[in-house]
This record gives C-alpha cells, sequence and structure tokens, in this order.
C-alpha cells in the first residue's frame, strides 16, 4: 500500500489538486450530499456524514458549501440535483484490475465515459463482480512518520484492531476492518496526530508486478478515470515500485 500512499503524496507536491480545487469541491460535495441523503444531515448519528465533513473540512472546503451539500441531501435544498452511487469494474493495460466509485446524475453518461476511458488504455469494462472479488474495502489511514513514531503507531493500531501498520519511510499507514474506522480515528485523534489521508478504500487482496513502464500506463489510465466528473475514487492492484515512484518524481 505505501506505494499508493507515496503516488498520491507526489502528485499534491506537483500541485494537481490545487489545479483541480473546484473539482475537487464538487467532489467533496458529492460524498456530503449522498452521506445525508442514506443516513440524514445530524452528524452525531450519521457517521458516514462525519467522514465526509472531515475530509471536505481537509480539502478546505468552505463551511457554506458544506452546510449546502447536507441541505441537498436532507432534501431541504429542493434543486439539487439528482445523485445515484455505483461501482464500476475493468481491467486496465497489463491485466490490471480497477475498481472505480462513481456518484452521477446520467448513469449512461457515466458507464460510457468509464468505457472510452478503459477502451483508450487498452483496456476494458467487466461485468460486476468479475474484478470486485480482488478487494476488500477496508478503513485507510496515513501520517507523517514524523508525527508519530511507528512504535506507537503500531500500539495504537493493535488496541484499536487495526490488521495492519505499515512503516514506508515518510509516512506511516494504518488498515483496518470497516468496523474499525472511528475507533482509530478517536485514537489518532487523541493522540494529536492529524492524517494526511483518511477514509474507507478499496484495497487488494495481492498486488500485480509490472515493470515500470507497464505501471506507469496503468497509472495513467487511472489518472484519466480520477479527471472524470463522475468518478469519486479509483483503485488498482498493481504494486509501485521505487523505480516508479523515482520515474513519478522526475516527470
Amino acid at each position: 500500500m505505501s506505494g499508493h500512499s507515496h503516488w498520491a503524496t507526489i502528485k499534491r507536491k506537483k500541485g494537481a489538486a490545487d489545479a483541480k480545487k473546484g473539482a475537487i469541491f464538487t467532489r467533496l460535495a458529492k460524498e456530503i450530499v449522498m452521506a445525508a441523503r442514506q443516513g440524514g444531515g445530524d452528524p452525531d448519528t450519521n457517521f458516514r456524514l462525519v467522514l465526509a465533513i472531515e475530509k471536505a473540512r481537509a480539502g478546505n472546503m468552505p463551511k457554506d458549501n458544506i452546510e449546502r451539500a447536507i441541505k441537498r441531501g436532507t432534501g431541504e435544498d429542493k434543486e439539487g440535483t439528482a445523485f445515484e452511487e455505483l461501482t464500476l469494474e475493468g481491467y486496465g493495460p497489463h491485466g490490471a484490475a480497477v475498481m472505480v466509485d462513481c456518484v452521477t446524475d446520467n448513469r449512461n453518461r457515466t458507464i460510457s465515459e468509464l468505457r472510452h476511458a478503459f477502451s483508450k488504455a487498452g483496456g476494458n469494462m467487466a461485468e460486476a463482480g468479475a474484478v470486485g472479488w480482488q478487494f476488500d474495502r477496508k478503513a485507510y489511514f496515513s501520517f507523517p512518520s514524523s508525527a508519530f513514531s511507528f512504535d506507537k503507531a503500531f500500539d495504537l493500531g493493535v488496541v484499536a484492531g487495526a490488521d495492519d501498520v505499515i512503516d514506508s519511510g515518510e509516512e506511516i499507514e494504518i488498515i483496518g476492518p470497516v468496523d474499525t474506522f472511528k475507533t482509530i480515528s478517536d485514537a489518532l485523534h487523541q493522540a494529536g496526530v492529524s492524517p494526511e489521508e483518511s477514509g474507507l478504500r478499496m484495497i487488494a487482496r495481492q498486488e500485480l508486478e509490472l515493470d515500470t513502464d507497464d505501471t506507469l500506463s496503468v497509472l495513467r489510465l487511472v489518472e484519466a478515470i480520477e479527471d472524470l466528473d463522475d468518478a469519486q475514487n479509483v483503485y488498482h492492484n498493481v504494486k509501485i515500485s521505487e523505480d516508479v515512484l523515482a520515474a513519478l518524481e522526475a516527470a
């Protein structure tokens, strides 16, 4: 997993997030809308909403935008667009497994755009379940190793019910079952640690090892999908080696 985290860090350093801030706010707002629609607008009784709000705040989304998204989700704002969630699956170049969480107001458009992205990269869409069995949804946290020692993070993870605590040098990652998310999040907060990344994500049961050029071709597909308006999260099973990270840094 550490390669995925490093890749995200590299993209942040290159300013990709800032350049697409409007798109990021739209994506964050969609998460809040769906969370509020599913579990109501009260964060005290809707943990998914808490998670969406925390992510929005971490992305510097204005308070007014957050409140407006909650009202759209609860139906107080009648002018809001009707969204639906869907998870789509496919194979990228070189047999890479790819999962895409989407929120859309037009299912046909979303599927068409995604099919085009896969086809252009030399991959193809897959039937539901054809790819998904290769992934598990997990609670995930990542923070700088300078913020908390690995030994303390390991002890915290064990107590909170995590499956794994990974020291990747500059960063520490904690991974656990979905139902441990709040426990781990609360423990980190009490320890004074603010994760750079936190959320529920799909993690591959087994990583696919490719050479540098082939891995980069998969990552180009992932970035192309991330640029689609309806794509919320993109996951893949390709191992990101040190050589690939070096190539990304140099790009």
